[in-house]
C-alpha cells in the first residue's frame, strides 16, 4: 500500500470510529431493500407516479457535492442509479453527518421518491440514509483498463467492480453451466457426485496431487477425472449419468491449464461414441441457441460457425497429412527424433503415443478451427477405451477441436475386464520405464468390471474451455473466478 493509501485508510478509520460514536452500527445485520435497481429503470414512469417511498440499496460510486445538495450513483448487483440528498429534505444535521463519515466504495441503504431532475436524468430524492457498510480502503482510480492483468486475477473483486464486460462473463458461464444441466436432465441423465479425494486416482493421463487423511493414517489423491466412479454407477444400473464439478491435475499452467479445473462427464449405458457426435452437436448447439441466441461466434478475430453436423476427420489422415508420417509404420525412437526435430520438448521415457500426442497437440490441433471431430486415434492413446472391431489397433473414439482447441474428449467404454487389465498391465510398464503419467492399476475398479458393464460411450468435456471460446476470452484465467496465481512474494 502507498503512503497516499495509507493516509485515506486511516482517514475513513476515523470516520468509522465517528460512527460508532454516534451511536450508530457501521456494519447492520439487516437491510431493507423494496426493490433491485434494474427494475425501478424498467419501470421508473409507473413507479415515479405512484409516488411512494421505496428502498434501494448499494455501492456508492461517485460522489458529487454542491453546497446543500449532494448527488451519488449507488449500484448493486443488477444496475446503477442516481440518487439526490437535500440538506433541507433529511435535516441539516443528518446531511452533515453524511458529507463526514460517508465515501465512495461505502455500501448504503436509501429511503425516497422517484423524480427527475432537470438533465431528466432518473432519480431517487431521498428522505433518509443508513449504513450497511463502511469502507475502509478507497477503490483504485486507475484500475479500469489496468495492464497488469495478473494483479487483475488477484483482486477479482475489483476487476468485477469495474469491468462489467467481466461481470458479464461470469453470468454466462453461470448461464452455460444451467444449460448444460436442463439439457442433460431432459434427455434422462441423472446427476450424481463422485469422491474428490481417492485412493487410486484414474481417468486420464495426468500427475496428481496427493494429501494425507490423518483419521486413517491414508495417502489419498485430488482426483484427475470421476470417470471410474461413475462407470461403476454403470455397473451398478444406473444407465445414464453425469457430473459436473472439480478435477485437478499437477501440471503446467497455461491459456488452456488451470490446475483445478471444472469438468462434465457424462456416461450412457447401451449407445456408442457416434451416437455420442451426435448428442454432442444438439447439446453444444442447444446452449449457444439457449445463451447466445445464435450459432455463429467471433473468437480471437475468426468466425467460429457451429451449424451441424461438424466434419469429421480420421486421426491417422490428419496426422499423416500435417506431418508426412505414418504412425503405424514409424517406430517409437524415430518418432521422438522427428519430434525434437519440430522443436517440440519430449520426455525420454514417452511412449509412442505419448509423442504422437504432442505433435498433434502442438503441431496440428492449433491449425483446427471449426468445430471437427478428429476420431479412431491409435490405442493407446486412451487407456479405457474400446478398439474398433474391424480395426483393433484403433479407438472408437473421438476428440472435439474448437478453434484449436481440445473441448471434448469421448470414447465408447472399454467394458471387457481382460483386455482392460491388459491395458493396466501395460501402463505399469511404461510407469517402470519412467513415464510419469501411466494410468495406474485400479484392481477394486477391475472387480467391478468383471460383474459386468453394459456397453456404454462416455464423455469428458473442460467447462472452462468452453466458456473461454464462447466468450471470446484468450486464457482459461479470464472465465475462471479466482485462477491459481503464483504469490507475489
Amino acid at each position: 500500500m502507498t503512503t497516499t493509501e495509507e493516509k485515506l485508510k486511516k482517514i475513513r478509520e476515523q470516520k468509522l470510529e465517528r460512527i460508532k460514536k454516534s451511536l450508530i452500527n457501521p456494519y447492520p445485520l439487516k437491510a431493507k431493500r423494496t426493490h433491485q435497481i434494474r427494475e425501478v429503470i424498467k419501470n421508473f414512469s409507473k413507479l415515479s407516479k405512484k409516488q411512494e417511498e421505496i428502498f434501494l440499496v448499494g455501492r456508492i460510486r461517485s460522489l458529487r457535492i454542491h453546497g446543500g445538495l449532494s448527488f451519488l450513483h449507488i449500484e448493486d448487483g443488477t444496475g446503477q442509479i442516481q440518487v439526490l440528498i437535500r440538506k433541507n429534505k433529511v435535516g441539516e444535521s443528518a446531511y452533515q453527518f453524511f458529507l463526514d463519515n460517508f465515501d465512495i466504495g461505502d455500501f448504503i441503504e436509501v429511503r425516497g421518491r422517484l423524480i427527475k431532475t432537470k438533465t431528466k436524468e432518473k432519480t431517487l430524492e431521498i428522505s433518509d440514509f443508513k449504513i450497511l457498510a463502511k469502507s475502509l480502503r478507497p477503490l483504485p482510480e486507475k484500475w479500469h483498463g489496468l495492464r497488469d492483468i495478473e494483479e487483475r486475477y488477484r483482486k477479482r473483486y475489483l476487476d468485477l467492480i469495474f469491468n462489467p464486460e467481466v461481470k458479464e462473463k461470469f453470468i454466462i458461464r453461470s448461464k452455460i453451466i444451467s444449460e448444460i444441466r436442463k439439457f442433460l436432465e431432459k434427455e434422462g441423465f441423472l446427476e450424481v457426485e463422485t469422491p474428490i479425494l481417492q485412493p487410486i486416482y484414474g481417468g486420464g493421463r495426468a500427475k496428481p496431487f496427493k494429501t494425507h487423511l490423518e483419521a486413517l493414517d491414508l495417502d489419498l489423491y485430488l482426483r484427475i477425472a470421476p470417470e471410474l466412479y461413475l462407470k461403476r454407477l454403470l455397473i451398478g444400473g444406473l444407465e445414464k449419468v453425469f457430473e459436473i464439478g472439480k478435477c485437478f491435475r499437477n501440471e503446467g499452467i497455461d491459456r488452456f491449464h488451470n490446475p483445478d479445473f471444472t469438468s462434465l462427464e457424462f456416461y450412457w449405458a447401451y449407445a456408442d461414441y457416434k451416437d455420442l457426435m451426435k448428442f454432442t452437436e444438439r447439446m453444444i448447439l442447444t446452449i449457444l441457441k439457449k445463451v447466445l441466441k445464435k450459432t455463429t461466434i467471433e473468437y480471437q478475430g475468426k468466425e467460429i460457425n457451429f451449424k451441424t453436423p461438424w466434419q469429421r476427420i480420421e486421426f491417422d489422415v490428419v496426422f499423416r497429412k500435417s506431418t508426412k508420417i505414418d504412425y503405424d509404420t514409424i517406430n517409437r525412437d524415430f518418432l521422438l527424433k522427428k519430434a525434437r526435430e519440430m522443436g517440440l520438448e519430449v520426455e525420454d521415457s514417452a511412449p509412442k503415443f505419448e509423442i504422437a500426442d504432442e505433435i498433434f497437440k502442438k503441431k496440428i490441433r492449433p491449425n483446427i478451427w471449426q468445430p471437427t471431430f478428429v476420431i479412431h486415434y491409435p490405442v493407446g492413446f486412451q487407456t479405457l477405451a474400446k478398439a474398433l472391431e474391424k480395426n483393433p489397433k484403433r479407438l472408437a473414439n473421438f476428440q472435439l477441436i474448437v478453434a484449436g482447441t481440445e473441448l471434448v474428449n469421448a470414447f465408447s467404454e472399454l467394458n471387457d475386464p481382460i483386455e482392460q487389465k491388459k491395458r493396466f498391465e501395460e501402463q505399469q510398464r511404461f510407469l517402470k520405464e519412467g513415464y510419469k503419467e501411466a494410468h495406474p492399476y485400479d484392481e477394486d475398479f477391475l472387480e467391478a468390471l468383471e460383474h459386468g458393464m453394459p456397453p456404454a460411450a462416455g464423455f469428458g468435456m473442460g467447462v472452462d474451455r468452453l466458456v473461454m471460446i464462447l466468450t471470446n476470452s484468450y486464457s482459461l484465467r479470464e472465465v475462471i473466478l479466482f485462477p491459481t496465481m503464483k504469490p507475489k512474494q
